[in-house]
C-alpha cells in the first residue's frame, strides 16, 4: 500500500469499528474476564483466493496492537478448503470485540478475488485485461478494489477526479462528442486521460478523430465489437463494457478489445465462507 491508501485504509477500520462497537461491547465485557489471552484461527469453509489478510491485521490491531496475528496464506494466494489461513493471539476481550469486522473485511474481500481470479482465469490466452468499476459499497472502495488486484485483476479510476471519462449523458449535455471533448481539454489543467463511451460503430469512427487516450465499447454485441477492433486498428485503448458473464467474458476478449471492466466483481459479491474459532490459551 502507497502511504495515502494506508491513511485511507486506517480511517474506514476505524469507522467500521465504530460502527459495530458504539458504546461498547456489552457481551464480550460481561462474559470475558478483563485479563484473559485466547488464540484464535481463521479457516477456510471453501477454497478460493484468500484477499484481506492485512485488512484483518490492521482491524484486530486498532483494538489492540499487542494481538499477535501469523499468516499461513499470503493475500492472493488460492486456499483449500479446510485450510487455516491465519491464527491469532492475544487479549481475549479484544478479539472477541474486533473478530467481526475483521471477518467482514476478509470475507467479502476473498469474495471479491475469488470472482476476478475466476474472469482473469476465462479471459487467459488473450490480452484483455479485466478491471473492477466504480459499482461498489460507500466507503469500501479501497478495499473492493485492492481484492480486485490480489485476485489478478487491474483498477480502472478510483474516483470521479484521477481519469476523464465521458459517458452518453456527458455527451448530450455538451451537445455532442467533439464538443464534450474540446470542453474537457480546455478546463482539464492537469491534462487527465481521456476516455469516451460509444455506442455503435459511427460513434467510434467519431471518437478516433479526436486521438482520446481509451474508447469504452458500451453494451455492443461480440460482432461489433470484433469491427470495432478492425476499425481502430490499435490507434487507442478499447475497452468492453456492459452486462459481461464469465460465460460471455471469454468470446468478449477473444475480439481483441484490450480492457473488459465487469461491474460484477465488485457490486454483486459473494463472500467467501470463512470462520474464526478461538480457544483460551493457558500462561
Amino acid at each position: 500500500m502507497i502511504p495515502r491508501d494506508l491513511r485511507l485504509a486506517r480511517e474506514i477500520i476505524r469507522g467500521a469499528l465504530r460502527e459495530d462497537i458504539g458504546s461498547g461491547d456489552i457481551t464480550t465485557l460481561g462474559t470475558v474476564p478483563a485479563h484473559s489471552v485466547l488464540r484464535g484461527k481463521f479457516i477456510a469453509k471453501e477454497s478460493g483466493v484468500v484477499a484481506g489478510l492485512e485488512a484483518a491485521e490492521m482491524t484486530l490491531k486498532s483494538v489492540d496492537r499487542h494481538i499477535v496475528f501469523q499468516t499461513f496464506f499470503k493475500d492472493g494466494s488460492l486456499v483449500p478448503k479446510g485450510s487455516v489461513i491465519a491464527s491469532v493471539r492475544g487479549n481475549g476481550r479484544a478479539l472477541l470485540t474486533a473478530e467481526r469486522t475483521a471477518l467482514n473485511f476478509l470475507q467479502r474481500m476473498s469474495g471479491i478475488a475469488t470472482t476476478t481470479f475466476a474472469y482473469v482465469d476465462a479471459v487467459k490466452g488473450t490480452k484483455a485485461a479485466i478491471v473492477d468499476t466504480r459499482k461498489t459499497v460507500p466507503g469500501l472502495r479501497l478495499f473492493d478494489k485492492w481484492a480486485v488486484r490480489l485476485g489478478g485483476g487491474k483498477n480502472h479510476r478510483f474516483g470521479l477526479y484521477d481519469m476523464v471519462l465521458i459517458k452518453e449523458n456527458h455527451i448530450a449535455a455538451a451537445g455532442g462528442i467533439a464538443a464534450a471533448v474540446a470542453r474537457v481539454r480546455k478546463t482539464d489543467k492537469k491534462k487527465r486521460p481521456i476516455e469516451i463511451e460509444v455506442r455503435s460503430i459511427p460513434e467510434l469512427r467519431a471518437a478516433l478523430e479526436l486521438n482520446v487516450d481509451r474508447i469504452l465499447l458500451d453494451n455492443m454485441s461480440v460482432d461489433d465489437m470484433r469491427t470495432a477492433v478492425r476499425v481502430t486498428r490499435g490507434k487507442t485503448e478499447l475497452e468492453a463494457s456492459g452486462n459481461v458473464s464469465l460465460e460471455s467474458v471469454g468470446a468478449i476478449a477473444r475480439t481483441g478489445v484490450d480492457i473488459i471492466s465487469v461491474g460484477k466483481l465488485t457490486h454483486s459479491v459473494q463472500a467467501l465462507d470463512i470462520s474464526f474459532l478461538t480457544e483460551p490459551m493457558t500462561l
